[in-house]
């Protein structure tokens, strides 16, 4: 058996959470590869509302099992908090919920150096969610970091202490006015590892190879999104890990050769949180009538989203780098009501007119070129199969199929898992 992959394809908050949870169904593993709390993913469900940050998306289902791999990086004080809350709820994690020894584990001290790295920024500041992810992976790369199978020996409150004192003295060099109190944050930090022990610590890439040669089905789960990616999003305004599809090999430990389906997730239009360039976003009230319909606040860090037209080079590019071979579309219901619609399908760039994603699309180097389509006015939200879509919906989907040359399986019509159009 092979391994499917699902991940975003424009800067996060597309609804992989809600498209996990709908396929987990269909898999025996769902699989986080990458990233850490700064991720959101929001799942609704029978009147409830749910957000995840770090357990992967399939947590609600009775038979799955859920890995959390080694290319993610784990906060012990958010994770007890994501633990407590489905207990809160009733939901068993206990015999399905297993973390890799190689997960990298975040510090109360990443999270002061992050805070002091942006602060020390000014306007230049990156937008970082304040997590502690990039110090982290920058101790992950460095060869510095403390991981999850290190709590099983002896010494690792040696090693903490080790790596807090040396960022202590890193703070001095950020030269701004960071308060906190560190006996607080460590007491909160170890709360967090006693939570975090009570759960099934395992070699992930053993176990998930071995999974494969049973049969067993597994679904990768990415966070964020493409074009956030460390090597192919908008450097520096990034995050710090892989969220590409390469990403899922390195964070699970399977080979190239295992990944056979990539979902790719899209919303019908551009959002973004935090700074960076941004070529379709809208600053008069239809980028606000999306916002607000939209519910566009980051699930992590409660932030408004900036929103914008669909960008198709940037959608063709995220196609292109994950080698998608299905897209789902998310919150076409969204669109619901707007005269005309519009879809970036080319940029000026340099005074030329280009159809792939340059080096540098900062607003003086990039406009966008659009492409207009006419839109409807039908509440899609109650729409259970395709034949009930309103025609202009259709037109719209099948533009997008033909640019990007990837049919378009699902399409989302609203928060809950039942709204959603299988094609």
């Amino acid at each position: 058996m092979a391994v499917d992959l699902l991940l975003g394809l424009q800067w996060g908050d597309e609804g992989k959470g809600k498209i996990v949870d709908v396929l987990t169904q269909n898999y025996d593993i769902i699989a986080r590869f990458q990233g850490g709390p700064n991720a959101g993913h929001t799942l609704v469900f029978d009147g409830n509302k749910y957000v995840l940050h770090t357990i992967p998306s399939g947590i609600f289902h009775k038979t799955a099992l859920n890995v959390v791999g080694n290319g993610v990086v784990i906060d012990p004080v958010i994770f007890k908090k994501e633990l407590e809350n489905l207990d809160n709820h009733n939901i068993n994690y206990t015999d399905k919920l297993l973390i890799s020894r190689k997960a990298h584990l975040i510090l109360p001290t990443h999270r002061l150096l992050d805070a002091a790295s942006e602060t020390s920024k000014g306007k230049a500041k990156i937008g970082s969610t304040l997590k502690g992810i990039g110090p982290t992976y920058m101790d992950k790369t460095g060869r510095n970091g403390m991981r999850v199978g290190d709590l099983e020996l002896d010494n690792w409150k040696e090693k903490y202490k080790s790596l807090t004192e040396k960022h202590i003295k890193m703070l001095d060099f950020f030269e701004v006015d960071i308060q906190y109190d560190l006996d607080e944050l460590e007491e909160e930090f170890c709360r967090g590892i006693d939570k975090l022990k009570t759960l099934q610590f395992i070699d992930s890439e053993e176990f998930l190879n071995t999974a494969i040669k049973d049969g067993k089905k597994i679904l990768a789960e990415g966070a964020q999104g493409s074009l956030l990616d460390i090597d192919f999003g908008t450097y520096p305004f990034v995050t710090s890990s892989n969220t590409t599809a390469a990403g899922a090999c390195t964070g699970l430990g399977v080979a190239p050769n295992r990944i056979k389906e990539v979902f790719g997730i899209f919303k019908a239009y551009t959002t973004r949180v935090g700074s960076g360039p941004f070529p379709t976003e809208l600053f008069d009230e239809v980028g606000e009538t999306m916002g607000r319909v939209g519910h566009e606040f980051g699930a992590t860090t409660g932030r408004p989203r900036r929103c914008g037209w669909l960008d198709l080079v940037a959608l063709k590019y995220a196609v292109q780098v994950n080698g998608v071979t299905q897209l789902m579309m998310m919150k076409g219901d969204v669109l619901s009501g707007f005269d005309t619609l519009k879809v970036c399908t080319s940029y000026k760039y340099k005074g030329e007119e280009i159809k792939h994603l340059p080096y540098n699309i900062e607003p003086e180097n990039v406009e966008p070129i659009y492409s207009e389509f006419k839109g409807w006015e039908a509440d899609l939200t109650g729409m259970t199969d395709e034949k009930s879509m309103p025609e202009n919906l259709v037109n719209y989907i099948n533009f997008i199929e033909k640019e990007t040359g990837v049919p378009i399986k699902i399409v989302s019509v609203g928060p809950d898992r039942k709204q959603t159009i299988v094609r």
